[in-house]
């Protein structure tokens, strides 16, 4: 299979900027078997980052997740599991996730990409490594949609879940600005109460009394239609859904049957749903 590569026609049209980041320093990897060598210590560096706060998945269901390669179907949908690596001879610099899913309805084939976790080390920071893995993804969704024998100029999109926005933490108003600076926008989240599943094991759910949610807000890269200030209730509802069927692939019914009831409500109507500015406080009208 094609290995990563540094696409500048994939970048964000925010994230042109860093063009002059000299790539010649570094290596793309894309690590894809849970028997590759750096797979160990690159999941041990995400868990350290992000498990304690609930919002990591188990080594296994990443693992198992691999096995979705080059493609694999689940009911209407193809996944495909990749990690991006960026290293600088030996050192480890930065890391992201991501799953492409794709389906098809009566619009036609389309890729939503999860774009699950994304780590750069503090003296990489600000120096236009993030902006390449905002962009790396989206190989990865061709790859999926080749895979499942679709082409692979069909609508993408990418979707991350975030923090909602809070002046007080300072790392987080950074990631927000970060993408909206990249030109991705906010799902107006009056209208759509997103939660991520609760990630804890089973037997802790069981033992605090069922599950709980993360709530997050979603923003998306709808690519090629950045500059749209809004968007059909139908393709919010096919993104989460598209989430939430990757999801119920390592997560048990019981913690998705909420989650999935929530869905079933909103968006309703053909009003399209807002676009905002990702550190939006929402005000009447979106901010663009």
């Amino acid at each position: 299979m094609p290995e990563l590569i540094f696409l500048p026609d994939d970048l964000a049209p925010g994230d042109q900027r860093i063009l002059p980041l000299d790539l010649s320093l570094l290596t793309l990897i894309g690590i894809r078997d849970r028997h590759h060598p750096l797979f160990e210590a690159t999941y041990a560096r995400l868990w350290r980052e992000f498990g304690s706060l609930n919002e990591m998945e188990s080594r296994e269901v990443l693992a198992n997740r691999f096995a979705w390669h080059p493609v694999s179907r689940h009911g209407d949908r193809w996944l495909r599991y990749e990690m991006a690596l960026v290293r600088r001879g030996e050192e480890s610099i930065a890391v992201r996730d991501h799953v492409a899913i794709v389906s098809q309805d009566s619009r036609g084939p389309s890729a939503v990409v999860h774009l699950s976790h994304v780590l750069v080390e503090p003296e990489w920071r600000r120096t236009g490594v993030a902006a390449w893995l905002r962009a790396v993804p989206i190989q990865t969704a061709r790859a999926c949609l080749r895979a499942a024998g679709f082409p692979e100029d069909s609508p993408i999109t990418l979707v991350a879940e975030m923090e909602h926005p809070d002046p007080t933490h300072e790392m987080r108003s950074i990631r927000l600005k970060a993408y909206e600076r990249a030109g991705f926008r906010k799902i107006d989240p009056r209208r759509i109460d997103y939660h991520q599943p609760d990630f804890r094991s089973p037997e802790a759910i069981d033992i605090a009394g069922g599950s709980q949610p993360v709530p997050f807000t979603l923003i998306v890269r709808r690519v090629g239609r950045e500059e749209d200030h809004e968007m059909p209730p139908a393709e919010v509802n096919h993104i989460i859904s598209s989430l939430y069927g990757m999801y119920a692939t390592g997560v048990r019914a019981q913690e998705m049957e909420g989650l999935w009831r929530q869905l079933a409500g909103w968006p309703k109507g053909s009003e399209p749903v807002s676009l905002f500015l990702p550190t939006s406080g929402l005000g009447p009208e979106p901010e663009l």
